[in-house]
């Protein structure tokens, strides 16, 4: 080992103590990188196994050596012959061995885990023998995108200075294999700084595999972001969004006109609602790590981004609503307090409720722009304001009225015979509308509506997984649990009428109200909870910590979902609202949004018809919830595995049913608004497509469909009435020839199967084949054409056609007819093509498949247009006429995966690609002409080219699709023109049939069975005409005679002296053939009168017998045919029928 191989140089220092032994060092070199790649690791590391000076060392001495890897920084120039025998070329070795025998300096580059180079002199002799091969470096995904490696070669420091090299083995075993072990870090996502990427299976499998490398992402700052455990994040802000306005101003009201039973049916209705979604809501949470969203994150990663968008949406306002009527409700009591004192702004009612409301809104907004942190200590503050509030009023209630005046104003006390009277329900006329039990529920749901409050800051809590289900589950039950209290205790102590008249008590008219509109009791008075408390104050504090918290912890689960919406990009034009500022991520946008929500809602200024609508709105997100729970657990992929087991599948079904049946039970017309609103963001998201993966149980689901439906359709058997055409196009890379797909696709067109094969000679890398794959699909889909797409390599043509005509498809979804492109060139081409081109007919017909030729004048292969902006290094095969496509032309392709997300600038180029590559048209101009192509060097394609490119997506004007149905071949040249006629761009022209009679004698009979069958077939056709006199001769000097005699006179010769015997006519076959021969002259003079301004000619395929018809004599045939016409198709059936006239 040389210093260009262990130092990075040739640089040889003279050694400072010529009096140091020598010492044995084993290397270990990559013999692939040591010539140019980098130094890595430190490189050298002195043994303590000596030999004495200048003898070479001992086998025993090499086997204990240890191991050292070493990556030059730069080429190892050897000495020339004339210098000192010091050195030796190790480099240059095959094998990597050789030694010295002499002590040398050699400068030595170290990198330690920091970077830091340094440069030592080490007298040391070196060897490597081929008893130890040199390891090959790895460069892996994670150093491109600078990640961390999940595999690491030895570090220097790793070494002991001894020869025990089962020790030194033993040490770490992640240090001497390239294979990962499992952790964690491998399983993140590939754009988490935290991800590590094991090695690719080219890394492990393929010797001489390189990438490029990066820095490492240990040099990037670490964030400190704030999280919070389930007590702060999830438990206090589920109990205080749930205490909220409800519980100081509605309780008693509702309590008032349900009646303690119904009110505690109510509660118990909405507590099984509110269990069952945070069941399945703790099902979802706890199947893999949750982010910023909440709710919507689940249902999207859930379901997919088309119901998670709409409940994005609707959640965020939801929220910002809820927050409103928490404000609301706060401005209602502040008023109360008010007009105790005699004070007001305005007029002490709404227009006072909406100022104040706003300036509270403001407030709020402020706290929690200042940040999380500052809103989690305000949320804590609020929480024990709030307890020592429902303190005083259960000690309040116990202690009973404290004077007549609370008696005159319905407070007696507690007492059976009051429970007993205000047990049922007493329903009336409240605020102008008849109050029922679904409109109490209504205006009380909101009030446990909270339960989303923890799961909201998902991505703010420390593990999501634990702090969703326990938080939420403990607030819910003690929630639940004050509310029945409260309610039993109002109910049981408070009358539902009284006039206030301290002068009534005495005699017991004071709760007489027939007649008069009383102010006080259940129904009337909104503050019955501070006139039962023992010190009234307090609740006004309660009241005021219960609406500011609830309406604080609103505003932030508002924003944190819409900013985890717009994050995802589910909508258009909203990714502004997603940007976090700030250690926490603080969504400044979104805040502003809600505010401007919050404000509107406010300037309702109404909190009973705000509850009713925002109830709506939180079952419509419930109900979702419940739903994507139980869509996942029915469908049950691999990756549904929740640690949360407290689930049913159907109790989720129930309860996304309850939720429904309650919204229209609660208003209907809030019921068909909700719904209606997220069936329309539903659809908007589906008709803009966005380009999100999440491995959602949709997709499993239409994974889940297609296989029972495709084992449903292998197990059922064919009938002619189900016939489809299923068509392998062997086109090659679709954009090479475009007119071929459009033709193909013309025909399956949302009705049948379409794929496009491609048949590659040369051997494609893995890299290469999923980058073909990739274009091709991207290609088929900007053409808006519904087919797949195969590539088969490493074959001849041949091959590649047996291979796909054998296996391609599943069950009975595969192709059932090969569609090819007419080979122009086969004058001129290779004779092997000819040849391969002639047995893939033959290949069709052995498989019993159908077979159609396609051929247009100016030809099909485009790919000389295009072939520059073919996928990664992929260009045009030189044969004009091949259906290969594309081969690989040996260029490096970036190390990226295809299917990862590229850089922006990376999208662009791709998308400029696409437009250049004939798939995208722009608008037609004034004169009809289709909008401008562009080449691959910018320049406008001329106006023929793209008529050809567009032929079958050009709407036809009037003219006619001529059939020549020569013989029975079961229907099928007969029902694909009928498809293609019925296709919007040809349905302008007319089908006209032509067929042969059998006899001259029989023509009109013939005729009249003709059209009988037609008739029957259901066939609609402008014109019948029946051929009297195919079998007539023409004349030796008539000009179709001519050009046959011209296409096979290069051909003609004896078999027997050719190597490719199949591509030469001899006079024998040419003389058997004489009748079919006349045959095709005479159908060219036909089709020339009949046909030659045809829009389309579709004729039935003549089949080339086995071993009696060659290559060119059959070509031959096509060419006189098809020559100089107007598109036309060759179709053969595989004699089955397609049509039947049978119901």
């Amino acid at each position: 080992m040389a210093s260009g191989s262990a130092a990075g140089g040739s640089t040889r220092h003279k050694s400072e103590n010529p009096a140091i032994s020598p010492e044995i060092i084993r290397f270990r070199v990559d013999r692939v990188n040591s010539r140019d790649v980098g130094c890595h690791r430190a490189t050298v590391r002195e043994s303590k196994t000596s030999t004495t000076s200048g003898s070479n060392p001992t086998s025993d001495n090499r086997d204990n050596l240890p191991y050292i890897t070493s990556y030059p920084l730069h080429k190892y120039e050897p000495p020339s012959p004339s210098s000192s025998g010091d050195t030796v070329d190790l480099i240059s070795s095959p094998t990597g061995s050789g030694f010295f025998s002499n002590p040398i300096n050699f400068a030595v580059r170290r990198f330690s885990n920091k970077q830091n180079l340094s440069e030592v002199g080490i007298p040391i002799s070196a060897t490597m023998d081929q008893n130890h091969p040199p390891p090959q470096r790895k460069f892996s995904l994670a150093g491109i995108l600078g990640r961390k490696k999940s595999s690491n070669l030895p570090e220097l420091d790793d070494f002991h200075t001894t020869n025990n090299t089962t020790a030194l083995y033993g040490k770490s075993l992640n240090k001497y294999t390239h294979d990962a072990l499992p952790k964690m870090e491998n399983y993140r996502d590939i754009l988490d700084f935290n991800a590590a990427q094991r090695p690719t299976i080219d890394e492990l499998h393929e010797e001489y595999f390189r990438r490029k490398s990066m820095a490492h992402p240990e040099d990037a700052p670490a964030t400190n972001v704030v999280k919070f455990g389930w007590i702060e994040g999830c438990l206090v802000r589920c109990l205080l969004n749930i205490w909220g306005v409800m519980l100081f101003l509605r309780l008693s009201w509702m309590t008032a006109h349900a009646g303690i039973a119904h009110s505690m049916i109510i509660i118990v209705i909405s507590t099984v609602v509110t269990t069952i979604t945070t069941l399945s809501m703790s099902a979802v949470s706890t199947n893999g790590e949750i982010k910023g969203g909440g709710i919507y994150f689940m249902i999207a990663r859930t379901i997919g981004p088309e119901w998670g968008g709409a409940v994005g949406i609707i959640f965020s306002f939801s929220n910002f609503g809820m927050a409103a009527l928490n404000t609301v409700g706060f401005s209602e009591s502040f008023i109360s307090l008010l007009q105790t004192h005699g004070v007001k702004i305005v007029d002490g009612a709404q227009n006072d409720n909406r100022i104040i409301s706003c300036l509270t809104i403001i407030i709020l907004q402020s706290i929690i722009v200042i940040g999380m942190e500052w809103e989690a200590k305000a949320q804590m503050g609020l929480l024990v304001i709030l307890l020592v509030a429902m303190i005083d009023f259960v000690v309040g209630a116990f202690m009973g009225p404290k004077g007549t005046e609370e008696v005159a104003k319905g407070w007696v006390g507690l007492s059976g015979p009051l429970f007993l009277e205000n047990f049922g329900p007493g329903y009336k006329l409240s605020d102008g509308i008849q109050q029922d039990f679904f409109s109490i529920f209504s205006i009380f749901f909101p009030a446990v509506a909270g339960i989303q409050a923890g799961a909201s800051i998902s991505g703010d809590l420390k593990n999501p997984a634990e702090a969703i289900p326990k938080g939420t589950l403990l607030a819910i039950f003690i929630t639940s649990g004050s509310y029945a209290a409260f309610s039993l205790l109002a109910g049981t102590g408070v009358l539902r009428e009284a006039s206030g008249i301290v002068d009534e008590v005495g005699n017991g008219t004071f709760t007489n109200c027939t007649g008069r509109q009383c102010q006080w009791g259940l129904y009337n008075d909104y503050q019955v909870m501070q006139l039962v408390s023992a010190f009234g104050p307090v609740i006004y504090a309660g009241c005021f910590a219960a609406t500011l918290s609830s309406a604080l912890s609103c505003m932030v689960s508002g924003a944190k979902t819409m900013q985890a919406l717009c994050k995802d990009k589910v909508y258009p034009y909203l990714t502004k609202f997603g940007i976090g500022y700030g250690k926490t991520d603080d969504p400044y946008w979104s805040y502003a949004v809600g505010f401007l929500i919050a404000v509107i809602f406010i300037l309702i200024a109404d909190l009973n018809a705000l509850a009713a609508l925002i109830s709506n709105m939180f079952m419509t997100v419930y109900a979702l919830l419940n739903f994507s729970a139980f869509h996942a657990s029915l469908v049950r992929p691999p990756s549904w595995r929740p640690t949360f087991r407290y689930y049913n599948t159907w109790i989720c079904l129930i309860g996304a049913i309850l939720c429904v049946v309650v919204m229209f039970m609660m208003s209907w017309a809030y019921a068909l608004l909700s719904l209606g609103c997220a069936i329309a963001l539903y659809c908007g998201v589906i008709y803009r497509k966005p380009e999100l993966n999440w491995g959602t149980s949709t997709q499993a689901q239409t994974y889940s469909d297609a296989l029972s439906a495709l084992q449903t359709l292998t197990d059922q058997q064919d009938h002619v009435k189900n016939y489809r055409p299923q068509i392998l196009c062997l086109s090659g890379f679709p954009s090479s020839r475009p007119a071929l797909v459009d033709f193909a696709n013309l025909i399956t067109k949302k009705q049948s199967l379409l794929i496009c094969g491609h048949i590659v000679k040369e051997r494609q890398s893995t890299r290469v084949r999923k980058a073909m794959i990739k274009r091709g699909y991207d290609w088929l889909h900007e053409r808006r054409i519904k087919a797949f797409y195969v590539l088969v390599d490493n074959v001849t043509f041949d091959e590649g056609t047996q291979a796909l005509l054998q296996a391609t498809g599943i069950g009975k979804l595969a192709p059932n007819i090969v569609l090819l492109g007419y080979k122009s060139n086969w004058q001129t081409c290779p004779k092997d093509e000819l040849r391969d081109f002639f047995t893939t007919i033959h290949e069709c017909f052995d498989n019993h498949m159908s077979m159609a030729i396609l051929r247009v004048k100016e030809g099909l292969d485009c790919s000389h247009l295009v072939g520059s902006l073919s996928p990664d290094g992929m260009i045009k095969n030189d044969s004009q006429g091949s259906l290969g496509g594309y081969v690989n032309n040996g260029m490096e392709l970036d190390a990226t995966d295809p299917n990862e997300s590229g850089s922006p600038q990376n999208h662009k180029e791709e998308e400029i690609q696409h437009e250049n590559m004939f798939g995208k048209k722009g608008n037609k101009s004034a004169d009809g002409v289709l909008g401008v192509y562009r080449g691959p060097d910018g320049t406008e394609v001329p106006k023929d080219i793209v008529e050809n490119l567009s032929l079958f997506l050009t709407k036809q004007s009037k003219g006619t699709i001529d059939v020549w149905w020569l013989y029975d071949d079961g229907g099928l040249t007969l029902l694909l023109p009928y498809i293609v006629n019925q296709r919007k761009n040809w349905q302008q022209c007319k089908l006209r049939v032509f067929a042969l009679a059998n006899k001259k004698e029989q023509m009109e009979q013939e005729m009249k069975s003709m059209a009988i069958l037609l008739a029957k077939f259901r066939i609609d056709y402008s014109d019948l005409t029946v051929i009297p006199d195919i079998t007539r001769r023409t004349d030796t000097n008539a000009p179709g005679r001519v050009l046959f005699d011209s296409l096979i006179k290069d051909f003609r010769g004896d078999p027997d002296d050719s190597d490719n015997p199949e591509t030469v006519i001899g006079e024998s076959e040419l003389f058997s053939m004489k009748e079919k021969t006349n045959r095709h002259l005479r159908l060219r003079e036909l089709l020339l009168e009949h046909s030659q301004n045809s829009n389309l000619i579709v004729m039935t395929l003549p089949i080339p017998r086995k071993g009696n018809v060659s290559a060119p004599l059959y070509m031959a045939w096509l060419e006189m045919l098809t020559r100089d016409m107007p598109p036309f198709l060759l179709v053969r059936g595989n004699q089955a029928s397609v049509l039947t006239f049978y119901s």
